[in-house]
């Protein structure tokens, strides 16, 4: 079965040349034009993926991008005719995996696309298709379930936070840098941002430490990268 890609635009040309090109990919394409036809596409047709423009009338792409993450985990890839960093930034803390600023080639789309399903859908090479639960002290990473809990607590991770985490999790003590972990948990290196990096790894330390100021399970080597240690065997 295609995979279904939903195409959120209020520019229906930008819309319809995203549509007929992701079409002959072999994708299920379906479109919307504002915030709302696009939450509620979100929720009744549950796409595998969603490139999702900022500029929107009604709410914008950063308000739906909030809403739809609180229910559903599908990548995201926000569409932006703003260049600024900060707005960058605000997708990625919003729950986003990625973005394009227009003006922006067919390839680069198509590129980043098939990037985010294969990591959405792959295990990863070196996972050995392990399934076995990842103690951390208080921390387990559950696998199978896709999922992390402290304390016995399930913590609310997106796709891409679990990767992430699970990555440095099979890596424990090994610093990575951010253009290693944008490779191999983001699955391209050329057409990356290493803030993408940056601002998943701010998102999960407020999810999973108790003061992401002052980490306990995610370390930071300044200079180089990070690294996911156990607090209770230091």
């Amino acid at each position: 079965m295609a995979q279904k890609i939903l195409v959120v635009d209020d520019e229906q040309p930008i819309a319809d040349i995203l549509k007929f090109n992701l079409e002959k990919e072999g994708y299920d394409v379906i479109l919307a034009y504002d915030g709302d036809e696009a939450i509620r596409q979100a929720n009744e047709e549950m796409p595998d993926l969603i490139l999702l423009d900022i500029m929107l009338p009604g709410r914008d792409g950063n308000e739906v991008c909030r809403e739809i993450r609180k229910t559903q985990s599908m990548p995201i890839i926000m569409l932006t005719a703003k260049d600024a960093e900060i707005d960058k930034v605000l997708g990625l803390e919003l729950g986003a995996d990625d973005y394009v600023t227009k003006p922006f080639s067919n390839r680069e789309v198509i590129a980043r696309v098939k990037a985010n399903i294969r990591r959405q859908q792959q295990i990863p090479d070196d996972a050995v298709q392990t399934t076995k639960n990842i103690e951390i002290g208080r921390l387990v990473i559950h696998p199978d379930a896709y999922a992390v809990t402290r304390d016995g607590v399930q913590l609310e991770l997106t796709h891409r936070e679990f990767e992430l985490l699970h990555y440095l999790a099979r890596h424990i003590g090994q610093v990575m840098t951010r253009e290693h972990l944008l490779e191999t948990v983001w699955g391209y290196d050329y057409f990356g941002d290493v803030r993408t990096v940056d601002v998943t790894i701010r998102r999960l330390r407020e999810k999973i430490e108790e003061n992401p100021s002052n980490p306990m399970w995610i370390v930071t080597r300044r200079g180089v990268g990070y690294y996911l240690r156990n607090p209770e065997q230091e």
